[in-house]
């Protein structure tokens, strides 16, 4: 399982702390997409950073839906997978895992181009970056990536290095409740973990499709907070993925992980 001192931390207390730090960093207007916070291949990478993330991560790419993606993870063979958690100085390494929902969303997006192909696409709560490399993959115009740690936006830099990318513009900012732009796509995965959270997305991803018709795709692995929100009852299923055995062991033996496309009715995008 994940972390024998971690799991606790990243695969239970995700709801508790991921969340309150979601909810509590509030963004004013958010920045267009050419005027992002914009980092560029290993000039602007603290070097001390680097080396760490560097030295106590493992590039891999296996035992994920993605084989065409390489990722620096936390892995069994990593310093930091028995280490305590509090000797790790860079905050909680949410990003060092590929969460399931990620997963989905990155191998639909490579096996169907057309989705992103032209497009722009915001990759929110974007972690290791697994889905905005996918979306630059297939072929989208434009790709934002945001989260709120400013290590997971480091990661991604050499993320992308990893995969003969330049770097994508990444927002480090909760752009939640604000005026995030205009996007063809807005895709995230694994989000809905915390009712109050899950609350704030519905409403905002609602007001992204009633004002600027944004499509939405959200992947999920049928987690339980996910399953019982009333945002699931305005979603269409687009594919189901079997999760390698490596990824169901790193999450408490989750089986599969789901596309879901979010298409609240007339009545509902309107309240």
């Amino acid at each position: 399982m994940a972390f024998r001192g971690w799991k606790p931390l990243l695969l239970l207390g995700r709801e508790n702390t991921f969340a309150k730090a979601w909810r509590n960093r509030r963004g004013g207007p958010s920045l267009r997409w050419k005027r992002c916070c914009h980092w560029s291949a290993g000039k602007s990478l603290d070097p001390e950073v680097r080396a760490f993330l560097e030295e106590n991560t493992e590039v891999t790419s296996s035992g994920h839906l993605t084989p065409e993606i390489r990722l620096r993870l936390l892995t069994p063979r990593c310093r930091f997978w028995r280490e305590k958690p509090d000797l790790w100085p860079y905050g909680d390494p949410f990003w060092a895992i590929y969460w399931p929902g990620g997963q989905a969303l990155s191998r639909y997006i490579l096996d169907n181009p057309r989705v992103v192909k032209g497009r722009s696409v915001l990759d929110l709560g974007s972690g290791c970056g697994a889905t905005a490399i996918a979306a630059v993959m297939s072929g989208a115009s434009q790709v934002l990536a945001n989260d709120i740690d400013p290590i997971a936006g480091m990661a991604m830099v050499l993320n992308c290095e990893l995969n003969h990318l330049n770097p994508f513009p990444i927002t480090i900012k909760n752009i939640i409740n604000s005026d995030a732009g205009k996007w063809d796509l807005i895709v995230l995965g694994d989000m809905f973990y915390d009712e109050q959270l899950a609350d704030g997305l519905h409403r905002w991803l609602r007001k992204c499709i009633r004002i600027q018709q944004t499509e939405v795709l959200i992947g999920d692995p049928g987690r339980h907070q996910f399953l019982s929100h009333s945002i699931h009852s305005q979603l269409h299923k687009v594919i189901e993925y079997s999760l390698p055995e490596y990824t169901r062991q790193e999450n408490n033996g989750l089986t599969s992980s789901i596309v879901w496309s979010y298409q609240p009715s007339n009545s509902a995008a309107n309240c």
